[in-house]
């Protein structure tokens, strides 16, 4: 099957209606408690992508202002079972809230001419700007799937 390509601002406007589709989801009054994966309620993968979405702004804006970026370190298993605990302190209304200020970042940065390339994880290479939301955009979108396939 052959990928579509699109440009910066049209890859940019489908992955920001991912991310809203994404909170649309958790917007609603759900028990949050259902297992989407082994070890992972749906509350579980609203703190995964909360997690990766703010590591994305958070490398976007190191690109940007030229600072030396610090993208999460280990396995993604490590990183994705250490984020999740990290983040489960906070309410789903303040993941919603950090997942829509780290949509901001990105809006308002990712067009900026300056960027090479933006970190993803130590030990993996840069990916472009269009690149990276393509990426985003893919891994919200099968999380969102996952996660309504089993509130059907």
């Amino acid at each position: 099957m052959k990928r579509q390509v699109w440009t910066l601002d049209e890859e940019l406007i489908e992955e920001a209606k991912a991310v809203s589709d994404f909170l649309a989801f958790y917007s609603g009054n759900k028990d949050l408690s259902r297992i989407i994966y082994v070890e992972w309620t749906a509350r579980d993968v609203l703190g995964h992508v909360a997690s990766w979405h703010m590591s994305f702004a958070r490398n976007l804006l190191d690109a940007v202002n030229n600072i030396k970026p610090s993208p999460f370190r280990g396995s993604l298993t490590e990183v994705n079972e250490r984020e999740v605990k990290n983040l489960s302190q906070f309410s789903v209304a303040d993941l919603i809230q950090k997942i829509k200020l780290a949509q901001e970042h990105i809006e308002q940065n990712i067009r900026n001419q300056g960027i090479i390339g933006i970190a993803y994880k130590k030990g993996s290479r840069d990916y472009s700007p269009i690149e990276h939301l393509e990426l985003v955009r893919r891994h919200i979108k099968a999380h969102l799937a996952d996660v309504e396939k089993k509130y059907r």
